[in-house]
């Protein structure tokens, strides 16, 4: 009787043993978060979000938008005044300087660009990169194309409803370009992970890294590519994450902007206009060329940007949503910065007045460097990035308010993100995915890559929207 009544006793304290176990764990989960450690919010929080909205825009670096920002890891100072400099292979060394122009030029960012300008981590070279930028020039969005303005920044006098957004949502000082290149690879890792190359048409297994010259839209130019167009390319052959998507049926939308396309072609030196629409692939419009979104038979979801307003107006958004611009907006230099701010504002406001605000997270940042100057090393992740530093902002009802995100991140955070919310964490793994392809690894899964749930207070009520002037709604013209 004695030997039972004590099993009884102890019984009886299991609930409060339990109990203080659950509240000493639910102490360093809180702690966890709140001391900035990676995947330390709740896993059912990001949940919350239905919609994740990608808003890529072009060519900028950190330094060159938010170098002077407060509390951001910006342009190094010495009492007030700029203390590093660029030579410009003429004996001067100049330094940043405020540029209040609406206009720039910025920088050759080709690969070889973006390893003269990182010069073995001294961060030195954007000034004699820009040099030799003037020479083989093809037009003014040409890679290799450049002027004398990358040591300049702008601040909130140009820049003023990006750097509202960044004092009332978030903003991230160490969100790295995936590929030490340009646009069209960095297009392709927004979409796949991965920028490569396929000898055979169809055949992923054939398709082998290339993180300067994956195959170019047809009317980009075959001699810039050093490649002759030939039927049936581009192929993009590999696995990109619409494959996971449309298999998951996960919905998704690809919104394309109609103006102009950002390049001549055939390399020519210059061209009257070219008109880009929904169904030109191009280097901002890669999905159209990738094997797997013919197969699903989802290139319907590459769609014209007005149905973006549309279905923004109607709380009727896809799950996964990327917009992209055509140049007048796409503040690729010669782009007017205002142009590209007041066609972004005007997307952010139309899903602040939507029915699906609430359960919407918006990541707007730039394909990479463009040129312009940047004072942080990128970290090495594997022989293709990470490249230099962009902006990147969080905006959304639950984004921490006026938080600065020193984690290190890349594109790749925002495919990482999706995976976890809408995916169960699957990746675009070849051994996994049931579609095998030659990649060297798992870029989601890079040990030095951060959580982006970390810009996130999911316990708060949802955040009312801020509608900002100067947005204007693109209407076709």
């Amino acid at each position: 009787m004695r030997y039972k009544n004590i099993m009884l006793g102890l019984y009886r304290l299991i609930p409060t043993v339990l109990g203080v176990i659950a509240a000493a764990g639910a102490i360093v989960f809180y702690s966890s978060f709140h001391s900035g450690g990676a995947g330390a919010q709740d896993g059912d929080g990001i949940h919350k979000i239905k919609h994740v909205v990608i808003i890529m825009q072009e060519n900028r670096s950190f330094d060159s938008y938010f170098g002077t920002y407060p509390g951001a890891d910006g342009i190094p100072t010495k009492s007030g005044v700029p203390a590093s400099c660029a030579p410009d292979g003429k004996g001067a060394c100049v330094k940043p300087f405020h540029d209040g122009n609406n206009v720039n030029r910025g920088g050759p960012h080709g690969h070889k660009n973006a390893i003269g300008d990182i010069d073995g981590g001294k961060m030195d070279g954007f000034l004699v990169s820009a040099a030799g930028g003037r020479k083989n020039c093809a037009g003014t969005d040409d890679p290799n194309c450049g002027g004398g303005d990358v040591m300049g920044y702008h601040d909130e006098r140009e820049l003023p409803n990006y750097w509202h957004y960044a004092r009332d949502f978030v903003l991230q000082d160490r969100l790295f370009e995936p590929n030490s290149s340009w646009s069209l690879p960095q297009h392709l890792y927004m979409v796949s992970e991965w920028s490569a190359k396929c000898a055979r048409l169809g055949d992923p297994m054939s398709c082998v890294a290339e993180v300067q010259s994956p195959d170019p839209p047809r009317d980009f130019g075959a001699r810039r590519a050093n490649r002759v167009n030939q039927p049936g390319r581009p192929d993009y052959a590999w696995t990109d994450l619409t494959y996971l998507l449309h298999k998951n049926k996960v919905t998704w939308a690809y919104y394309v902007m109609g103006g102009d396309e950002p390049d001549c072609r055939d390399d020519a030196a210059a061209c009257p206009p070219r008109r880009q629409d929904v169904h030109t692939p191009g280097i901002w419009n890669p999905l159209p060329s990738f094997d797997t979104v013919k197969q699903d038979g989802e290139l319907r979801n590459v769609q014209d940007l007005r149905m973006f307003y549309t279905s923004a107006k109607n709380g009727t958004l896809a799950s996964v949503v990327w917009l992209t611009p055509a140049n007048k907006y796409s503040e690729h230099p010669p782009g007017p910065v205002s142009a590209g701010q007041a066609y972004v504002t005007g997307v952010i406001n139309a899903i602040m007045q939507s029915p699906d605000w609430d359960s919407t997270a918006i990541f707007l940042t730039w394909d990479d460097w463009g040129g312009f100057y940047d004072h942080v090393v990128p970290p090495s992740v594997d022989a293709d990035g990470y490249g230099l530093r962009v902006p990147g902002l969080v905006i959304s009802p639950y984004a921490r308010r006026g938080y600065i995100d020193h984690q290190t991140l890349s594109h790749d955070a925002y495919v990482k993100f999706i995976e976890d919310d809408f995916l169960g964490g699957a990746r675009i793994d070849p051994k996994t995915d049931g579609r095998p392809d030659t990649r060297p690894g798992v870029r989601e899964n890079a040990t030095q890559l951060g959580d982006l749930r970390n810009d996130f207070d999911f316990s708060q009520a949802p955040r009312p929207p801020e509608i900002l002037p100067n947005g204007m709604v693109w209407n076709g013209s």
